[in-house]
């Protein structure tokens, strides 16, 4: 008998008991439930650990208090956890997938993404989120009876579908669709959903936060978007002579709960116009549950369009990103002559695996001095 004891939760939530197993047969555990050894099996593994050095927004060589991926999905984690837990939603399961969801990542962010599918493009390209299911199911080699980690049904087909029913799926997640049949066109669960929105609040408000403290964005400018002048308008008023960088973090942390607060609102509203029996009816419906208010959409858009104009396209990020590009497509184009790498997938996988640093020093180490914009920190 489990020892496990769970809280309520609602009959439209993925129910732990109910999870449809594993790839490879495994008996249960005594005290945890198949979701909560899903996140602890997440948070042990390597891939988990090498986040800490890979980008979000800003190259680790420029400080160590930006975001890396690591901090980010905590940050999402963090975030998932209240929504699923106020919506009564299974709370473990929703954590697996918000720390998971970034594990198939290569160094650099986007930046390295677009050089690993050029680089792929005739062996079936290269998507991170794809990458993730091939990090957990082949990658990881922690247990002597199977390849990654055995994950369960519900994680695996959330990160899958974090955006949505996949209908072309990419090479990685094709190849293991063909032995584990995630039902790709189908609608994610409610903590798929959950996990997938909480990751929009966490980027879009970390990267204002991370920007204004770079220097690249300022308050005035910020001030421009309604709802941002908004939330510091009725900061500055209630706190008089308040010391600035204390004003911006409540600036930030404003934000997060603005959009935490509208989401559970109209999420709720959406789940009690729907007589959802279990979570077979969420994935046969047609309908997002989870979701913003069209006037938070709103919101949100203006903020996304202010951070690819000011922040992702700004110069020096612009600079650092085309770099970091090229060094990572000369890095591949090297390995790719060495005999032991003529299997470009695991070529793919291993450059993947890489932290921003470890690329570095393997360039160093194998092609020459790095460019300026990569070695100087002061860049």
């Amino acid at each position: 008998m489990s020892l496990h004891l769970s809280r309520q939760i609602a009959p439209y939530a993925s129910h732990s008991h109910l999870s449809r197993g594993r790839l490879h047969d495994e008996p249960l555990s005594l005290h945890r439930s198949p979701f909560q050894r899903d996140r602890d099996r997440i948070m042990h593994t390597n891939a988990f650990r090498r986040m800490k050095y890979k980008t979000q927004v800003f190259i680790s060589v420029d400080g160590d208090h930006y975001r890396t991926r690591l901090t980010h999905s905590l940050e999402v984690s963090q975030i998932a956890r209240t929504l699923s837990r106020s919506l009564a939603l299974d709370e473990d399961l929703t954590e697996s997938l918000a720390l998971a969801h970034d594990l198939g990542h290569p160094p650099f962010g986007h930046a390295g993404e677009h050089v690993l599918n050029a680089r792929m493009a005739d062996h079936g390209g290269f998507d991170h989120n794809a990458q993730t299911i091939r990090v957990l199911t082949e990658l990881e080699h922690n247990y002597p009876d199977f390849n990654g980690l055995n994950l369960s049904w519900e994680v695996l087909e959330g990160l899958a579908k974090r955006n949505g029913p996949v209908y072309d799926p990419p090479w990685a997640l094709y190849h293991y669709q063909k032995q584990h049949d995630l039902e790709l066109r189908s609608k994610s669960s409610l903590e798929c959903q959950v996990a997938a929105i909480a990751d929009d609040i966490a980027y879009n408000t970390h990267d204002l936060d991370d920007g204004l403290r770079s220097g690249l964005i300022s308050v005035e400018q910020c001030n421009e978007i309604y709802i941002l002048s908004l939330i510091w308008d009725q900061l500055t008023n209630y706190y008089k002579n308040t010391d600035p960088i204390r004003l911006r973090r409540s600036w930030i942390r404003e934000l997060i709960g603005l959009f935490i607060r509208d989401c559970l609102t109209h999420s709720q509203k959406l789940l009690e116009q729907e007589n959802l029996r279990d979570v077979g009816d969420v994935r046969a419906s047609d309908l997002n549950f989870i979701g913003f208010s069209p006037e938070m959409k709103e919101h949100l858009t203006s903020i996304q369009l202010f951070l690819r104009q000011k922040l992702y396209q700004h110069h020096r990020v612009q600079e650092a990103t085309e770099t970091a590009q090229t060094v990572l497509a000369e890095l591949f184009d090297y390995l790719a002559d060495q005999p032991e790498w003529e299997d470009r997938r695991k070529l793919a996988d291993y450059i993947a695996g890489m932290t921003d640093r470890f690329v570095l020093r393997q360039y160093k180490e194998l092609i020459g001095p790095l460019p300026k914009k990569l070695s100087d920190p002061d860049f």
